[in-house]
């Protein structure tokens, strides 16, 4: 039973995802706050008990990112709908995530081998993702303000999700190029 716990965890991060954008649209930011830090606590401990365990899952390498996206989805979302971050941002942001997918999609229905490990800049790009979220939702949560911060921390995190993004269509460029195994 204790093995199935990482794949568990995955699942409520993506069950908690359509709850914190819920909490943000009704303005229940404490408690928007509240879900959207537990749910990053699931994260770091699913990956890490997986591996413990010795239990990785082709269903967990699945739903562990998808439950990450959709958190991130729904969080960007629902405060670029009550105008607490820049609409264009959450265009970026989510645009580049679906660009992404949609070049792996392509890249897998074209036999393409496609480098699917994660690069430096897109782990780099989803730690201030999660970042930029939490410090607004804190901000929202226990009405402080985030000062100066604002609006530069859009504008990096703009530049650097554009920067991943271009990263990672270098790499699908790449593995168009190349041939697929016959």
């Amino acid at each position: 039973m204790l093995r199935h716990l990482p794949n568990f965890l995955s699942a409520l991060r993506l069950a908690l995802a359509p709850a914190t954008a819920g909490f943000v649209a009704t303005d229940n930011f404490m408690a928007a706050f509240g879900v959207f830090a537990f749910a990053g606590f699931t994260d770091a401990i699913d990956g890490t008990l997986a591996k413990i365990l010795k239990c990785p899952t082709p269903l967990g390498k699945f739903l562990d990112p998808t439950a990450d996206k959709a958190l991130m989805l729904a969080a960007f979302l629902a405060l670029a709908f009550i105008g607490d971050i820049p609409v264009w941002l959450a265009v970026i942001v989510i645009g580049r995530d679906v660009l992404i997918g949609c070049a792996v999609a392509i890249g897998m229905a074209r036999h393409m081998p496609i480098d699917t490990t994660p690069l430096f800049i897109g782990k780099l790009t989803t730690a201030l993702q999660i970042t930029y979220l939490g410090a607004h939702l804190a901000a929202l949560a226990f009405a402080f303000s985030l000062g100066r911060a604002v609006p530069a921390d859009g504008y990096i995190l703009a530049v650097l999700t554009v920067a991943s993004g271009l990263a990672y269509a270098q790499r699908w460029f790449a593995a168009m190029r190349t041939r697929a195994p016959a």
